[in-house]
């Protein structure tokens, strides 16, 4: 199996996991957090938190593939203008389609994923022209340190340029005539996680042994500092695991309850860590689920729109038919829900199969197209 498929595999199924969180929020979103355990059920806390492996590894894999992508390319200078573009054009697409796709209109400009892997890139493609070792420590520093950053409270224009580098999600008011930024995602602690990506990419090169002993090897270790840390509550989370009156299995809820927003070092650790294990396991593992893996992995961007327009519409279309109105239940207040909705995990998880499922022949004929031809625009979507 080559160093690409495995990447595909692990890129694959988050893509497909992702899904689910996107279901789950305008299909049967509640009134609290998923990740409140005052009030959250084991399987709706879990449906969240499974989701929370997608940004982190597919950010990290998205460095390895800049590095692969300069091999092949075989030019600095190449690589960094393409980088440079494509997270232009990604920036672009967040503001203006996937911002109407989420929430049907451009009543907000929301900055999320795609715009914190974007402006990674764009970023990424000034930095790749130090040396590795530097990149290596820039990457450790941002990773590490950032929990140690204050946020900052209020943010204002002036102070919104750091505020976009680091801090929790914030709204910004532009000005009356234009839609206000949802702040979602902040780059900077998002860039630490992709240069990590880069720095690694030469593993990827590597003997299948030595590769995999280097995964494994990475995974445990960023598993064993996650354990460490989170047990003494000492640093690296700004939200301390506690015991929970609902019981021990809540306690360990609390436990692996990590911060996403921005990721923080025990999130990174943790859920870099489970992805590194299961991408040694998979580099060796060849059968039908893994190539349907593959099929999403290889076309993940063109996969992202797509589920995206399936679930945005379906929701329309659905909130049509039972209430008598289109309503956007993720970003409407609880107080103006229809009384007839009631959240349903079922349903969440009943969408989310049906729309990974038609998404694989759509996901098939574009890898196809693309193996098949070389038109330029091809590696922008």
């Amino acid at each position: 199996m080559s160093r690409v498929q495995a990447v595909d595999i692990v890129r694959g199924l988050v893509m497909v996991i992702m899904a689910l969180d996107h279901v789950r929020e305008l299909w049967s979103p509640t009134a609290f957090r998923p990740e409140d355990l005052s009030q959250a059920s084991g399987a709706l806390f879990f449906t969240r938190w499974i989701t929370h492996f997608c940004a982190p590894t597919f950010v990290f894999l998205s460095g390895v593939s800049v590095w692969l992508l300069q091999q092949k390319l075989g030019s600095k200078s190449a690589t960094s203008k393409f980088l440079f573009t494509r997270g232009l054009w990604l920036v672009f697409l967040e503001v203006v389609v996937i911002t109407f796709l989420l929430q049907w209109s451009h009543n907000m400009l929301l900055l999320e994923v795609i715009w914190a892997i974007g402006g990674s890139m764009m970023l990424l493609a000034g930095l790749l022209w130090l040396p590795r070792p530097v990149l290596a420590v820039l990457a450790a520093v941002i990773v590490l340190g950032h929990d140690a950053l204050p946020f900052i409270q209020p943010v204002t224009p002036a102070n919104a340029g750091w505020a976009m580098l680091h801090n929790t999600p914030f709204v910004l008011p532009i000005g009356q005539s234009v839609p206000a930024l949802l702040v979602a995602y902040s780059v900077g602690p998002w860039l630490g996680v992709m240069l990590a990506g880069y720095v690694v990419g030469p593993w990827f090169a590597r003997p299948l042994p030595e590769r995999t002993r280097l995964l494994r090897f990475a995974g445990a270790g960023l598993l064993g500092l996650f354990v460490a840390l989170r047990a003494t509550n000492w640093y690296g989370d700004p939200s301390p695991w506690g015991a929970q009156p609902r019981g021990w299995f809540y306690t360990l809820l609390s436990f692996v309850n990590v911060s996403k927003y921005p990721p923080s070092l025990l999130f990174v650790c943790l859920m870099l860590g489970v992805s590194l294990l299961l991408l040694s396991r998979l580099e060796t593992v060849d059968n039908r689920f893994t190539r349907w893996l593959r099929t999403y992995g290889q076309v993940p961007f063109f996969y992202f729109l797509l589920h995206l327009l399936l679930i945005s519409a379906g929701a329309w279309l659905w909130t049509q038919l039972s209430f008598g109105q289109a309503i956007n239940l993720s970003f409407t207040q609880p107080t103006s829900w229809p009384k007839e909705y009631v959240p349903s995990l079922l349903r969440a998880y009943t969408v989310w199969a049906a729309v990974v499922l038609a998404l694989y022949w759509p996901c098939r004929w574009y890898r196809n197209f693309k193996q098949q031809h070389t038109y330029w625009w091809l590696s922008y979507m």
